[in-house]
């Protein structure tokens, strides 16, 4: 048994350092490879995408599995447990997807991305629509690979977030339309409107990066397992704990977006940087899905980020940073404008409120797409016509639309669910922390975040893949994901925000 699980885990971590290299030139490609690297990028991740598949399908690998998983004679403990049965399901995935498809997979994903930049550069969608045609052709056909017996979209949903489905997100995504949709018309009507006119105006760029890397090194990302660069879409990569890198990007008009993508980043980052690699480059070691994920970026971001009690430790930072904007302002003040809710095009930068619509439109358009009942050639009609329907804007541009997300650029069909499952996962925790952590406020308020952080690595980072997404959220609440939760939040805090009666 000894024998059959060492080699295992020397299997298993080869394959992990190999992902990380595969990592680290995605990475690349976004932040400082030359424009004109595309097409040779493109084949070295084509072939280190085959030399992985390889390795994840190598026949003794599955007889490692074989005599782990049937021999009653194996004991083994739970970490131990949590590595057999997470190669197992990937051991299945990968042998049902043949080298080819896994390696146009990888090239399309270098090749569309490049694509994407430039096509959204330009606002073209039509230089864009041949290569989401192509990912919609490849995504099914793996579909069918791997989970014939699933709609083509569930199954590139579960590879994000394993165990949902679109029976399961749609009715929650319906429930969140009837309540936001007209809170979000009531706000808009009222008389009381935040000033956000110190948060306009100019900003200097490098006082934004020190202040960016200052509010993030506060909260707890460590520089000596990381770094920060600009991207075109802000993004968490790297390669292992100890190799985490964070991307934001910064308008000289606008500090807000760059700070604060870089809080939601550096959420991201605290996970990776927590997990519990001192169990090996091991599946136990590795984040559990995206909505989790997910949830950690939004809980710094939405849940910490965007509260009275940070609003109030940072303020007189903010103030000598931009003391020519903000002379006249006030901690109530900006914490009211930071929580605006505006009608805006971009998701990135949308608001609480505003939020959910934005992703709720996606997964409708993937919907779609999947179940053929809309043609890529259409998206930018449909987009707009949803987002006029939802949010009563319609972007001018197909920059400002269809083409302002990176994600189908890769083939991830099925991520963006996963932001708002995440943003409900995050509500849910915060509530257990301020009830387990009385004083959590006051943390924050004071800038001390190491008790925060240290919670949520004991509860959720240190975890690993030890317990399924349904299970973790069980057991650190006590109960399971409650979308009521998220709807109160949001309707108690834009309520007092906007003066409306409750």
């Amino acid at each position: 048994m000894k024998q059959h699980y060492q080699q295992l885990v020397q299997k298993l971590e080869e394959i992990t350092h190999l992902n990380g290299v595969m990592s680290t030139l995605g990475w690349d490609q976004e932040v400082v490879m030359p424009m004109g690297a595309g097409e040779a990028r493109a084949k070295q991740l084509s072939v280190l995408a085959g030399v992985i598949h390889e390795r994840m399908t190598d026949p003794v690998l599955g007889e490692c599995l074989d005599y782990l998983t049937n021999n009653p004679v194996v004991v083994l403990s739970s970490a131990e447990q949590c590595n057999v049965r997470e190669a197992q399901r990937s051991y299945d995935l990968e042998t049902k997807v043949p080298k080819r498809l896994v390696q146009e997979l990888a090239e399309l994903g270098s090749r569309g991305h490049s694509i994407w930049v430039q096509a959204r550069k330009e606002n073209r969608f039509t230089d864009f629509a041949p290569v989401l045609k192509h990912f919609l052709l490849l995504k099914k056909e793996w579909a069918q690979c791997v989970s014939p017996e699933l709609q083509p979209y569930d199954a590139n949903i579960d590879l994000f977030e394993r165990g949902i489905t679109m029976a399961m997100i749609t009715p929650i995504f319906e429930r969140l339309k009837q309540h936001l949709i007209p809170l979000i018309q009531e706000i808009q009507g009222s008389t009381v409107q935040p000033d956000t006119s110190f948060m306009q105006g100019q900003f200097a760029l490098d006082k934004q990066e020190a202040l960016a890397r200052k509010i993030s090194q506060d909260i707890g990302f460590s520089f000596d397992r990381g770094r920060m660069d600009v991207s075109v879409h802000p993004f968490c990569g790297g390669s292992h704990p100890t190799d985490v890198r964070i991307t934001t990007r910064y308008k000289t008009n606008n500090f807000i977006e760059s700070l604060y993508s870089i809080i939601h980043e550096t959420g991201h980052a605290l996970y990776e940087q927590g997990r519990p690699y001192e169990l090996g480059d091991l599946p136990v070691s590795e984040s559990l899905t995206m909505g989790i994920h997910e949830s950690q970026s939004l809980f710094w971001e939405r849940m910490i980020g965007q509260s009275r009690p940070f609003c109030s430790h940072y303020f007189e930072l903010f103030k000598t940073t931009f003391p020519n904007n903000f002379a006249f302002a006030t901690v109530d003040g900006f914490y009211r404008a930071l929580n605006v809710c505006k009608l805006d095009f971009i998701r990135v930068e949308a608001d609480e409120m505003t939020y959910p619509l934005h992703v709720i439109l996606r997964y409708e358009i993937e919907k779609g797409l999947f179940d053929d009942s809309m043609q890529v050639d259409d998206l930018p009609q449909i987009w707009n016509e949803l987002m006029e329907k939802y949010l009563a804007i319609k972007p001018p541009t197909d920059t400002l639309g269809v083409l302002q997300d990176s994600h189908w650029s890769g083939g991830a069909f099925g991520y963006f669910p996963s932001y708002t499952l995440g943003a409900m996962y995050a509500c849910q925790f915060y509530r257990t922390l301020l009830s387990e952590q009385p004083d959590t406020e006051q943390y924050i308020a004071t800038g001390n975040f190491g008790p925060i952080r240290q919670w949520l690595n004991q509860k959720i980072h240190s975890q690993g893949r030890l317990l399924t997404p349904q299970e973790l959220v069980l057991k650190v609440t006590g109960e399971p994901l409650n979308p009521d939760h998220f709807m109160e939040y949001l309707a108690s805090k834009y309520r007092a925000i906007y003066s409306l009666a409750s």
